[in-house]
């Protein structure tokens, strides 16, 4: 089955390293389009690409103030993949306790530390 393109899906949309950090600095507030260009060090034009992304799935909005275009996350939009990833829950949940029981075994199997507290004479 084909890949949805870019624009039509959010997972795909996501997809993209600079378009996620985009979405990182919008889940902090709103931002005119020069506070993500300074943030992200990359030119206008390309950050511009990428809100262009980001707006036509719905994952950020855009409002006009004076001369500036402020954009803004529509997180709601990212709940299917958060519903997506969540399914992975338990194995990491797995993974944790694992891990956690490892590191208790091992510590248990240490022999006990010195006492470093002075011993009265």
């Amino acid at each position: 089955m084909a890949r949805a393109p870019t624009t039509s899906d959010a997972f795909n949309a996501v997809a993209e390293p600079r378009r996620r950090q985009i979405l990182e600095i919008l889940a902090r507030g709103e931002r005119p389009v020069n506070d993500l260009v300074a943030a992200l060090g990359l030119a206008q034009p390309q950050v511009s690409k990428h809100l262009r992304v980001l707006r036509e799935v719905g994952l950020v909005t855009v409002r006009g103030s004076g001369q500036q275009r402020l954009y803004q996350l529509h997180a709601e939009r990212l709940k299917a993949i958060h519903d997506w990833v969540a399914t992975f829950e338990p194995f990491w949940d797995r993974q944790l306790d694992r891990i956690k029981e490892r590191a208790e075994r091992k510590a248990s199997e240490r022999p006990a530390a010195p006492d470093p507290s002075p011993k009265e004479d």
